[in-house]
């Protein structure tokens, strides 16, 4: 047989396997678990400044000093507001937990009142501190709480993604889905549409900065922006230090009441 004959029978059986045996498509659960395993390192500090955005172009700028520990059972952030005067020492910590089926955790020091406050269940769906975010938001969603498919693959600035679609297992969840843009072999959710419970779409967040730190991928800018409501928030990282050895006690009710 000639070279030519064996690559001409080399493409037919090519063509044919395409046809008879169609590549499997990738498994949602699996590419929503990697972006929530994606590491990030045992802990972390950044300053972090938060912009409320309303319909009409004014700005509300929030000053924080932010701090993460992840000991691969509990996640823990706690964050102390610097600025302006009228939010200045008022703190917010979660734990976010591993084992499936456990809720985060999350409480609020106002200084006003003195106190630190438990955000109840009831309570997850209200909004952050004027923000775009929920208090649910804020935590880490385990990948068990939702039926996940996947939908296509997408370029999305000029970055190869999975679209996933996520639905919840629970009735009364705040958002009837979510679609999310995953980007390939980074694991970073690039972009994620909200819908609301009447299936509307509710709020897009887009990740418009990431680098890699440290050996780690880090988002350092993002974009709540609520459709409904006219209203975005931004986030920006900076000073971003990565495994200094943040200690335990960093994350109490004691320190949140202390500050910084």
């Amino acid at each position: 047989m000639t070279i030519k004959k064996i690559q001409i029978l080399t493409l037919v059986l090519f063509i044919f396997s395409i046809f008879t045996f169609p590549q499997e498509k990738p498994d949602g659960l699996e590419i929503i678990t990697k972006v929530y395993n994606r590491p990030a390192g045992d802990d972390q500090s950044a300053n972090l400044t938060m912009t409320l955005i309303d319909s009409r172009g004014n700005k509300r700028v929030r000053e924080i000093k932010q701090f993460l520990k992840d000991d691969k059972d509990i996640e823990k952030k706690i964050m102390f507001f610097v600025a302006p005067a009228d939010v200045r020492n008022t703190s917010f910590m979660s734990w976010s937990y591993t084992k499936e089926g456990k809720s985060d955790d999350q409480w609020i020091y106002l200084p006003a009142l003195k106190r630190v406050k438990r955000i109840s269940s009831d309570s997850k769906s209200d909004y952050f501190m004027g923000s775009d975010f929920t208090y649910d938001d804020l935590g880490d969603r385990q990948p068990s709480a939702d039926n996940h498919k996947f939908i296509r693959m997408e370029k999305l600035d000029n970055e190869e993604c999975y679209v996933i679609e996520s639905t919840p297992k629970e009735e009364e969840y705040m958002y009837s889905r979510t679609l999310t843009w995953i980007i390939k072999d980074k694991w970073i959710g690039k972009k994620k549409e909200f819908y609301d419970e009447d299936g509307e779409l509710l709020k897009i967040l887009k990740v418009e900065k990431y680098e890699k730190i440290n050996g780690y991928w880090i988002i350092l800018h993002s974009e709540m922006k609520n459709r409904q409501k006219k209203h975005s928030t931004k986030m920006s990282l900076k000073n971003v230090k990565i495994n200094t050895g943040i200690q335990e006690r960093q994350f109490t009710e004691r320190m949140m009441k202390r500050g910084i």
